[in-house]
């Protein structure tokens, strides 16, 4: 008796784990919408190649500090231009990210293999005004940075920690309160 109820059961949930199994198959192939402006493809390569680079080229408070201070550095701070005149790391050059594009990054990148530092909203806490915090899967840091590799750029560190905008050696300024309107 005990051995019948063993394979029913068995056979039910056989039955249970085979079903979503077949409309797995079942599915029908989705056809890609053309268009020659988006490569998602390309984006995941993109991504997948940098993943271990990004990881080695995350930089502690002190290394950002140090490497701003060599020549040619490109310090680029890819929020809002409203965000960036609340408060943004001196000497750092602003270009939104939606703003991205070949001519645009090439008028404050000089050359694709310039070293530029990037940070975000999420590399700051104490000024929820002047940075305020994305998802962690959306931090402005991952699509900078694999942006910026699609675009040819080769060079690339990001800041790495989380750091209190009272507490850090960064030096941060703000523009003046007239060049300032309502961040986004």
């Amino acid at each position: 008796m005990n051995r019948t109820i063993i394979v029913s059961l068995l056979l039910i949930t056989v039955s249970l784990v085979a079903k979503p199994i077949e409309k797995q198959k079942k599915q029908p192939k989705i056809k890609p919408i053309p268009n020659r402006l988006i490569d998602y493809g390309e984006f995941k390569k993109i991504v997948n190649r940098s993943e271990s680079e990004r990881e080695n080229h995350r930089l502690t408070e002190d290394q950002f500090l140090k490497m701003m201070s060599e020549d040619g550095v490109v310090v680029l701070d890819a929020r809002s231009e409203n965000r960036f005149r609340l408060l943004h790391i001196k000497g750092a050059v602003n270009l939104p990210f939606t703003e991205f594009t070949k001519d645009s990054l090439a008028t404050v990148i000089p050359e694709p293999k310039s070293k530029i530092l990037i940070y975000c909203n999420n590399n700051f806490e104490g000024n929820e005004q002047a940075f305020a915090a994305k998802s962690p899967a959306a931090s402005l840091n991952l699509s900078t940075y694999n942006s910026l590799k699609a675009y040819g750029y080769s060079n690339i560190f990001e800041l790495g920690p989380l750091l209190d905008v009272n507490q850090t050696k960064l030096p941060l300024v703000s523009e003046p309160k007239e060049n300032q309107s309502q961040a986004e």
